[in-house]
């Protein structure tokens, strides 16, 4: 998106955007603009809808209970979504928002919370989760809103990986995988489909960790010499996936 714009409001919203296509903001998206940035008729925002692009919008109608807006002129094309996976086991609550966050910045398509033997969390928030890759998207410029789907576990997830995902590999980040640079197993898999798995706090147990390991589809990675936290192992190998076979090249 140009950065003549970047001061501007950043909005995402559900309906079709178009040239001069009014939209009508629920009550919580119109009370922000309206009561607490203080937005009046004339004033510009912009809005995307993870379809259309990007388009500078002006307030037509300022009530506080349902800002109108029309479009103006699409400022930024639509991106394609991403076909990066990433899966996770999920944190506690401020460290799990950081994680969805932090995913959607690093261009993640799908975001999957996998119930491990040792997960600190089994009950998600689904709206929580969603929420929160939608500010992300909004803050970071981010077009395509990652897919946020219901938890799964680790069983499931791989008794249907080859129906579900077809082709695609997954990164697996294995702190017992001895000490090494993962740039080497990540180009070999360059052109082909690519999913991260990070564990929870203290790992996966054995059986799972033996389970994964025996599966042909996973590709077991260090992340080097010192054990990360489950948060920074996640930015930190998805780092590396988009530097080396993703969108960063």
């Amino acid at each position: 998106m140009p950065r003549t714009h970047a001061s501007l409001p950043r909005l995402y919203v559900e309906p079709d955007l178009g040239q001069d296509t009014p939209i009508t903001l629920g009550k919580e998206q119109s009370l922000y603009l309206a009561a607490v940035l203080r937005k009046t008729v004339g004033d510009t925002v912009v809005l995307f809808n993870g379809r259309d692009g990007a388009w500078l919008c002006r307030l037509t109608g300022d009530a506080k209970k349902a800002v109108v807006l029309h479009a103006v002129e699409q400022i930024a094309p639509q991106t394609p979504g991403s076909d990066l996976w990433y899966g996770f086991a999920p944190l506690k609550t401020e460290r799990l928002d950081y994680g969805i966050q932090k995913a959607t910045e690093m261009g993640v398509g799908v975001i999957q919370p996998v119930l491990t033997q040792f997960t600190q969390v089994s009950r998600l928030k689904h709206e929580r989760l969603v929420a929160n890759a939608i500010e992300a998207a909004e803050q970071c410029e981010v077009l395509s809103v990652p897919t946020v789907c219901g938890e799964v576990t680790l069983d499931r997830l791989l008794d249907g990986w080859a129906g579900e995902q077809g082709s695609r590999l997954l990164v697996l980040a294995d702190e017992g995988e001895g000490s090494s640079s993962p740039l080497e197993a990540l180009a070999a898999l360059k052109g082909n489909p690519v999913g991260l798995l990070i564990g929870p706090e203290g790992g996966f147990s054995d059986a799972e960790r033996q389970r994964l390991r025996a599966q042909p589809f996973v590709v077991p990675v260090s992340l080097g010499p010192r054990i990360l936290r489950a948060d920074t192992a996640a930015v930190a190998a998805l780092a590396v996936i988009q530097a080396t076979i993703g969108d960063w090249r």
